[in-house]
């Protein structure tokens, strides 16, 4: 079977985002008038989901050993400086965040609020329906290539994630699947949760993120971010420590039996 290439191929250009979407109004409403994504109240971070710290998490993943063959850029104009590490049961790197508001239309991400909005993710929950950037927080990973193939490090749809920022930390799973060449981005939900601006207009940030991705690990269902915490706090527990812990959640299908969310994903 061939392979399916990503949906999406080119790190996209910064867009405005507004708070958009259909409303249903009566004959004597006035129209609503949306409003810059910047606006919009959200609850504020916090500082990490469970007991596992930054600091404890970024000390772990203080020495680089690569795994890739080469560098990613940060964006298509950057130069080629981030390397994808590896240590024992995890593959990380430090890189920007962009944001992905691919995936199932919302208010705050759809084909209004986003030009070069996509309604389709890599990879789908357990419904067959895809992924929603705005409500999921998950990472993306780049294509299989030269430089670097996922999937050779038990990464795959819904693998979890502990994403690092300023004190923070998030976990999310894989999401979706981005250029070949280029690293550091994620859903409009991650970012907000890590208080980075989330927009895809002027929104993440230019450093200072750190994705580590466990190993053979997995979030059953995908779209079920209690189920990526549960087992991210698990896996960070045993991560920090030094320890390598089963990676599975009881009941979640084993590594390498590809679920049907994952199959024709690249």
């Amino acid at each position: 079977m061939p392979v399916q290439l990503p949906h999406r191929v080119r790190r996209r250009a910064p867009l405005t985002l507004a708070a958009a979407g259909l409303v249903l109004l009566a004959p004597t409403a006035a129209p609503a008038v949306a409003r810059p994504a910047s606006d919009v109240p959200r609850r504020p971070a916090a500082p990490r989901e469970g007991a596992v710290s930054a600091a404890d998490l970024l000390a772990r993943v203080r020495n680089c050993t690569r795994v890739s063959r080469g560098l990613y850029r940060s964006d298509a104009a950057a130069p080629a400086t981030i390397p994808v590490c590896g240590t024992e049961g995890a593959v990380f790197w430090t890189a920007d965040m962009d944001i992905d508001c691919d995936g199932r239309p919302g208010t705050r991400c759809n084909a209004t609020t986003d030009p070069t909005f996509s309604p389709a993710t890599a990879f789908t929950q357990s419904d067959g329906r895809y992924l929603s950037a705005e409500s999921l927080p998950y990472v993306v990973v780049p294509a299989p290539s030269t430089l670097w193939d996922y999937r050779a490090h038990g990464v795959r749809g819904g693998t979890v994630a502990a994403v690092v920022h300023q004190g923070r930390v998030q976990y999310a799973v894989v999401g979706d699947v981005g250029p070949s060449a280029i690293i550091g981005e994620a859903s409009y939900a991650t970012a907000a949760a890590l208080g980075i601006r989330p927009d895809p207009h002027g929104g993440g940030t230019a450093s200072g993120v750190t994705y580590i991705l466990f190993e053979d690990s997995r979030a059953t269902p995908v779209e079920s971010h209690a189920a990526a915490v549960e087992v991210g706090e698990r896996l960070a527990r045993s991560f920090v420590r030094g320890t390598r812990d089963a990676a599975r959640r009881p009941g979640a299908t084993g590594a390498g039996q590809p679920l049907a969310e994952d199959r024709g994903a690249p």
